[in-house]
């Protein structure tokens, strides 16, 4: 492998990372990065290994040796502090982040996304080792134009509703609007992260997501998931898809999103790991905000992409409206439109993203029609009459 270099052309030396989380959807995809391009060994943490099996047998892998899985629940196990000792960088993917369950199980929310973070932010302040943590576009909450009058021209002024790092306010809604549970969590290990850079100099990168999408994104209920759980958009309307359903768009799909394409993504966390002097210090957003429709689009769109993929019909009512309480159920709250400001990570980083969303959900929809098709079939198939 040829010596890398990092943005300001200085030979960058090997390091070991510990990752926790990385058994997920990003750490999978992130793992599959520094095993394929770097010289990088990883300590991947995670309660589940499923999604990086790939990567850790057989034996006769390029990589052989580089990657080590260690099954912990960070929550409590006393070997945390040891493994990141043994790091030169922390990665923290470890998470509850399906908004499914940020109003049913808000108490595990809170838990899992500050509490159980605190241990992490110590070890590495006190073995002065630098942690890059993942975060959410979710800190930002409502933006500011939400509150206008619906007719206000100042509704499409930028200022009101593009989100920078280091000047948007975090707008949540009240407290018995549990959905903002996570942000909350999210935006005070944040804020803990913060002060132990500027009190105690921990060395630290912050990433906040904006719907980073792709193969291996979330599960399929009932096949690779709990029969009874409801994941993410895109994987919400997947099942459907794949079941020949209508798509359920909640509250009329009128919220705004943007979809980055995970491939993109990582390319963004590579950067960060690579060029610590250029990422210390910075919270970035990491999206497309080229990539910007509403859940109603989003549905029209992978509803044709499907077509495409899968050669099937599209059903004569392909979507159908659903109120939030029915399916999230109460206490259930959104944040309006999503689209990130790129201007800190471009400076920093050079980095945009490059693929279109149609290009994105065509790769995610061929992986998932490849892999749960069958499964599908086989779960939806009536016993035949004896």
């Amino acid at each position: 492998m040829a010596t890398r270099t990092d943005l300001d052309g200085r030979p960058i030396k090997p390091m070991t990372i510990c990752m926790i989380g990385a058994g997920g959807f990003i750490g999978s995809h992130l793992c599959e990065k520094l095993m394929s391009e770097t010289p990088h060994k990883v300590l991947a943490l995670d309660v589940y290994n499923d999604k990086i099996k790939h990567l850790l047998e057989p034996d006769s892998l390029p990589w052989a040796g580089r990657i080590q899985f260690h099954r912990l629940n960070i929550k409590h196990d006393s070997r945390l502090e040891g493994l990141i000792k043994m790091a030169d960088l922390v990665i923290n993917l470890a998470a509850i982040c399906t908004p499914a369950d940020y109003n049913t199980r808000p108490l595990d929310t809170i838990y899992s996304n500050f509490i159980d973070a605190l241990p992490v932010v110590k070890y590495c302040s006190e073995n002065n080792k630098r942690l890059i943590h993942f975060s959410t576009c979710e800190v930002y909450g409502k933006t500011i134009g939400s509150f206008l009058p619906k007719d206000s021209p100042l509704r499409q002024d930028p200022a009101y509703y593009v989100l920078k790092e280091d000047t948007s306010p975090c707008i949540f809604g009240s407290i018995e609007k549990q959905r903002w549970s996570y942000a909350c969590a999210k935006q005070l290990i944040e804020r803990l992260i913060y002060a132990e850079g500027a009190e105690n100099g921990l060395e630290f990168t912050i990433v906040r997501p904006f719907n980073w999408i792709g193969p291996r994104m979330d599960f399929i209920p009932g096949i690779d998931g709990p029969s009874e759980g409801v994941p993410r958009v895109l994987a919400c309307f997947s099942n459907n898809l794949l079941r020949r359903e209508p798509l359920k768009l909640v509250d009329g799909g009128e919220s705004q999103r943007t979809f980055i394409y995970i491939k993109d993504a990582i390319e963004a966390v590579l950067l960060m790991i690579e060029n610590p002097d250029r990422a210390n210090g910075h919270i970035f957003n990491v999206g497309n905000p080229n990539n910007e429709v509403t859940v109603r689009q989003l549905a029209e769109m992978m509803t044709k992409v499907y077509a495409k993929v899968s050669g099937e019909t599209v059903l004569e009512s392909p979507t159908v409206d659903v109120s939030s309480k029915e399916f999230y159920g109460e206490g259930y709250d959104d944040s309006d439109k999503r689209i990130p400001d790129m201007t800190i990570i471009n400076k920093q980083l050079g980095w945009n993203p490059k693929t279109s969303l149609w290009d994105l959900l065509e790769s995610t929809l061929t992986y998932q029609h490849r892999t749960y098709a069958e499964a599908i079939k086989k779960s939806i198939a009536k016993p035949s009459a004896s």
